[in-house]
């Protein structure tokens, strides 16, 4: 079970604070109806037992204050509400908890101009960091030692995670709710709330990054050799040797380190490689897809959209530069 806590500040904004509750809550209800054991715990916390937002419109119920709090899996960290100056000090209480979970394993997330919050923390000190658009001057004054990523949906930066405006917070949610469940949950999830979950897929992240966020040199040395060497053939038992290991305690390890199997990973490798291929090439389904390690057309296009959610050539219509570029020009010479 992964704990969910949900941080309400002081001046917050209710549309930013409901959402992560409700994304995780129903994703519960989609996991047992398909037969499966719920995965998340949600609550939330905060500096006292109730909140009031937007200008006292709403008061929130807090299940623990944050003294409470000495572990969680996941922090969430919703818009502010009002004067940004107002709500930082009205929230400094809340830094240091914040920097206690993150050096405890937390993974923190923040949504919109909940961005203030998690940058003020220092955590996300020369890394990249969205926000709402119309704040980006105001956040790269406070914060110089932050790079602020103009356009972005999300960015993930291993641990820490943010969004970009308003209805972007919903997109960082089911991609957070992906990576700890499956595809089809996250789906189905973003069908519920009408939310377009492919608008994640702007985004210049990889989700290979928060795998390597882990200790063991061992794994690291077999990720590095696979994303190396994805184009050849690997089997799970030549990575075994590569650490000394038998299989079955190597991929024990592995799915520990990475929570993929060395197929999934491998595979995932394979996937990445070729969309980046797809975005930046005029190369044909069946050159990308010999280009990453495989021969079967079916295989191929199957696993795919199963990570993907498109097909091979729906993914290169939608996010080809040289193909948009060219079908705008089309559409131009026949106006």
């Amino acid at each position: 079970m992964k704990k969910i806590s949900v941080y309400v500040p002081e001046s917050a904004v209710i549309e930013a604070v409901t959402p992560a509750y409700r994304t995780f809550k129903t994703a519960n209800e989609f996991l047992k109806a398909s037969g499966k054991m719920p995965l998340f715990d949600v609550e939330y916390v905060a500096l006292k037992k109730t909140v009031s937002t937007n200008d006292g419109e709403y008061v929130i119920k807090i299940d623990r204050i944050l003294k409470e709090v000495t572990k969680t899996d996941v922090v969430i960290l919703p818009a502010l509400y009002g004067d940004i100056e107002h709500a930082i000090k009205a929230n400094a209480r809340a830094i240091p908890w914040i920097q206690q979970m993150y050096r405890s394993g937390s993974e923190v997330a923040s949504l919109c101009i909940g961005a203030f919050l998690l940058a003020e923390t220092g955590l996300a000190n020369g890394r990249k960091c969205s926000t709402h658009w119309a704040y980006y001057n105001l956040f790269r004054q406070r914060f110089p030692e932050v790079e602020i990523v103009d356009g972005a949906v999300i960015t993930d930066e291993g641990r820490l995670y943010s969004s970009g405006g308003a209805n972007s917070l919903w997109n960082l949610l089911l991609y957070l709710l992906e990576k700890y469940t499956d595809r089809s949950t996250a789906i189905t999830t973003a069908k519920y709330f009408a939310i377009d979950i492919d608008r994640n897929s702007q985004a210049a992240f990889t989700i290979f990054t928060g795998q390597k966020d882990h200790n063991d040199k061992d794994m690291l040395r077999v990720q590095q050799f696979i994303e190396e060497n994805f184009q050849g053939k690997i089997t799970v038992d030549e990575l075994a040797d590569m650490v000394n290991t038998s299989r079955r305690s190597f991929e024990r390890k592995f799915r520990q380190a990475t929570n993929n199997t060395p197929i999934e990973y491998m595979q995932r490798v394979r996937i990445e490689a070729a969309k980046r291929s797809f975005e930046a090439s005029h190369k044909n389904v069946a050159e990308v897809m010999y280009d990453v390690g495989y021969t079967d057309t079916k295989a191929f296009r199957d696993l795919f959209k199963k990570i993907t959610g498109l097909t091979p050539i729906e993914y290169r219509n939608k996010y080809n530069k040289m193909h948009m570029q060219e079908q705008d020009a089309g559409h131009r010479y026949s106006v």
